[in-house]
């Protein structure tokens, strides 16, 4: 079992870590996620445990805490205590309830696959790079199955347009060509996630990435997609120290929490130059969004995926919101009813 510091412990933790003011914890890393259960690391191995139920009791609203690669403190079996993240990467749970789902914590680079393949899509990576750049990891697009695309340097120019500022690499899961070019990001001690949709390749990539079958894979269908295989989220370690968390694959990505500025830079950097200060985009005179959508310059598809997006982040902050105070007022009324009934001393 590694060192914690090896798992990307540092003096900021250990600072962290003492000021939960509690005797006998011990720190632990949590490494996968079972059904409500956990595989966590120590200094003196793995273990299993099981969250304390005050942690879920004081989580208002979405799915209760720990999640994989958060820093925990461990009496016993139970883990007690979660300290502050440094970052997370977190959507909407799918469905139709307002939940948050916390996918990746305490991860410093996000590994978005897109496959070149039938299934790719430019929309589904903008909402990628807006949740990634979000989160606080730096994103990195790694495009998948390029031995399947036609005219990679065309995917290149398109995957450009949407991914500003984000380092894209186009890679082969088959051949191997281009994998090596992700290790600039791979550090020891540092961790990354691997995030994409069913079937892109983020298990077979692991394996490449680790030289071993550390996770299941499928051989791919007859019409060349992949196939789903991962069914949890787990953290493990490449030879080489860097850490990975591989994770199933997203259905939707629904919006949590947030702004789309850095993944839109372009956008609101045009928006800067309207002539109006609360310019909308939309008919108003001077407009230099639509003005760069007139010329060519900014896609249509662009600006309409910018502002699907600021709606969608509006309407999960309102449903929040309302969820927020249900909860609150829910908890003050099992309380004082609680306080109702205790015997009078």
């Amino acid at each position: 079992m590694p060192a914690l510091d090896e798992l990307g412990w540092d003096a900021g933790w250990a600072s962290a870590f003492e000021q939960l003011h509690e005797d006998s914890l011990i720190a632990a890393r949590v490494a996968a996620q079972h059904r409500g259960a956990y595989v966590v690391w120590t200094a003196d191995g793995e273990l299993r445990a099981r969250a304390a139920g005050r942690l879920y009791y004081e989580h208002e609203v979405g799915e209760a805490i720990p999640a994989v690669g958060d820093w925990v403190g461990l009496r016993g079996e139970t883990v007690t205590a979660i300290l502050p993240r440094r970052s997370a990467f977190i959507r909407k749970r799918a469905g139709l309830r307002s939940d948050e789902q916390v996918l990746a914590a305490n991860v410093d680079t996000a590994f978005l696959l897109a496959g070149l393949d039938d299934d790719f899509s430019l929309r589904r990576l903008e909402r990628y790079i807006t949740t990634a750049w979000d989160s606080g990891a730096e994103p990195v697009v790694v495009l998948t199955k390029a031995d399947l695309c036609d005219d990679v340097a065309d995917a290149m120019l398109q995957v450009e347009s949407v991914a500003i500022g984000v380092p894209a690499y186009p890679i082969s899961n088959v051949t191997g060509v281009g994998v090596d070019e992700l290790g600039r990001h791979l550090l020891p001690g540092h961790t990354a996630v691997l995030l994409g949709s069913s079937g892109v390749g983020k298990s077979t990539l692991l394996n490449r990435l680790a030289g071993d079958e550390l996770m299941r894979t499928a051989a791919i269908a007859a019409d060349g997609t992949g196939r789903h295989t991962t069914t949890h989220r787990e953290l493990v370690q490449l030879p080489e120290g860097a850490l990975v968390i591989d994770t199933p694959g997203l259905r939707e990505l629904q919006f949590w929490d947030g702004d789309v500025t850095a993944a839109f830079d372009d956008v609101e950097a045009l928006a800067a130059e309207c002539r109006f200060r609360d310019c909308a985009h939309a008919r108003e005179p001077g407009c230099a969004v639509l003005a760069a959508v007139d010329n060519g310059t900014l896609a249509l598809d662009r600006l309409r995926s910018w502002r699907k997006f600021q709606r969608e982040l509006e309407s999960i902050a309102a449903r929040t919101d309302h969820r927020l105070r249900v909860a609150r007022k829910k908890r003050w009324k099992a309380i004082a009813e609680h306080a109702r009934q205790r015997p009078r001393l």
